[in-house]
């Protein structure tokens, strides 16, 4: 029996999970944060990365750690609702109403935005969303070559520009980093402070999603126990994360460096097509600009698909795939024309809410074998996680929806009762109360059957 994967097939896992993280949406995220972190770059850099990197590929080794066929199979494991639910939010999350919607608004802010400025920006920014989303239908209802030709083109193009965009950029850089002020909420806590932004990737919640994906691309090389998948996955998971680090690191230090020619933008897209255009020029922007747009278009594509499929078991009977489909691409369509900055603030807060979940359901995924799969230790570490993240979801609203709900007197609550609540991660001592309350169920119900046996 095969145990091993050989160093061609490891780089092959790799590079499918790469490609599977990776697309455009990922450098707007970390172009911002260096604009904001500034002579901070580096804690910022470590933050981002654990969240960006790190939790993504433990993500998809927890998928075969457990032998889960989907996300829902895994996340059943705390009950059977909130399989159902959990599974059909973060789905949600990663789909209509804020990924595929960002896929196109990240395509317009980086192409067309700058061509027509401020001149009828909203009917623009309605043109080029309508047509994108048709393509989007079109093929999330015919799958076929187009997304493997973008795939196999598209992508390592869009890599090598971006590469070129970095040299040069690093080259002459616009500004030391360490003479660029961080913004305020950087100039302490900036390790934090990235940790959060890593959030905005969603790779964790694409890696629970889709990490099935790799899994099967790992037992169809020849593996077939499930601790022998998970470690082979992480392994090839290595392999991508430092590429993805050294990206990563690399994108931050050239939005901190851009602080010398560019204010802090309101977005990452923003930053990125005004570095891309003092560097590369019109033409140089503008390929990047369509390599990204082309990107974009996969992603979308992908995702919509995914969901269709996934929305076909979580509601079964109510409507087919292709109704699904249609469905979320309209919704998309009409979120996407919010614009970029906004589909980001609101995604703060959904997953502020979503990430302590996400993260204490890998970190028990890949230990349960410690405490014997106990449902007791499954459900109350999720909800020692929960109720802290709805204080992070609330505090992170939007400011008229605090002060329309009170929520300032309910973040004051939230910052006397748990600790490490201003770091965003209160839900770390209420995890682990909920850990030695799950043991201790799990021990007294063991010792009540053994007793009933005897």
């Amino acid at each position: 029996m095969k145990r091993k994967l050989t160093m061609k097939e490891t780089i092959v896992v790799a590079s499918t999970l790469f490609g599977m993280f990776f697309g455009a949406g990922n450098l707007i995220f970390p172009v911002h944060l260096g604009q904001m972190a500034g002579s901070n770059t580096w804690p910022a850099i470590i933050g981002f990365c654990i969240t960006a990197v790190t939790i993504p590929i433990l993500a998809v080794a927890a998928i075969g750690n457990t032998h889960s066929d989907n996300l829902m199979q895994l996340s059943s494991k705390v009950s059977g609702w909130y399989g159902r639910v959990f599974t059909a939010v973060l789905y949600l999350t990663i789909g209509p109403f804020f990924a595929i919607p960002r896929c196109a608004s990240v395509s317009f802010t980086t192409g067309v935005e700058p061509i027509v400025g401020e001149s009828h920006y909203k009917l623009w920014q309605l043109i080029f969303t309508f047509v994108f989303f048709a393509f989007v239908m079109y093929f999330s209802l015919r799958p076929g070559k187009i997304t493997v030709w973008i795939g196999k083109v598209i992508n390592p193009l869009f890599l090598v520009f971006l590469g070129i965009l970095i040299v040069v950029a690093m080259v002459h850089p616009g500004a030391a980093i360490s003479d660029v002020e961080p913004v305020e909420a950087y100039q302490s806590g900036a390790l934090f402070n990235g940790f959060i932004e890593g959030y905005g990737t969603m790779d964790a919640i694409a890696g629970l999603a889709f990490g099935i994906v790799i899994i099967n691309v790992v037992r169809d090389l020849g593996i077939d126990k499930d601790g022998d998948v998970a470690r082979e996955t992480l392994k090839a998971g290595i392999f991508t994360g430092l590429l993805m680090l050294v990206i990563y690191a690399l994108t931050i230090i050239m939005g901190a460096q851009s602080r010398g020619l560019f204010e802090v933008s309101d977005n990452g897209g923003i930053a990125l097509t005004q570095i891309s255009s003092h560097y590369l020029g019109g033409v140089g922007s503008f390929v990047l600009a369509l390599t990204i747009t082309f990107a974009c278009l996969k992603t979308a594509i992908g995702l919509v698909t995914s969901c269709g499929e996934m929305f076909v078991k979580l509601v079964p009977g109510k409507l087919n795939y292709r109704g699904w489909a249609m469905f979320f691409t309209l919704f998309s369509f009409i979120v996407s024309n919010v614009g970029l900055t906004a589909i980001i603030n609101y995604a703060v807060p959904v997953l502020m809410l979503l990430y302590p979940l996400v993260t204490v359901i890998i970190i028990m995924a890949l230990t349960e074998k410690l405490f014997g799969k106990s449902k007791h230790v499954y459900r109350w570490v999720t909800l020692g996680a929960f109720i802290p993240a709805v204080f992070d979801f609330c505090k992170t609203l939007p400011e008229g929806i605090q002060t329309a709900l009170h929520i300032p007197a309910m973040t004051e609550l939230g910052r006397s009762i748990f600790p490490l609540f201003d770091l965003g991660l209160g839900w770390v001592v209420p995890a682990l109360i909920g850990l030695v309350i799950g043991l201790v169920l799990t021990a007294v119900n063991r010792g009540k059957a053994n007793k009933a046996a005897a």
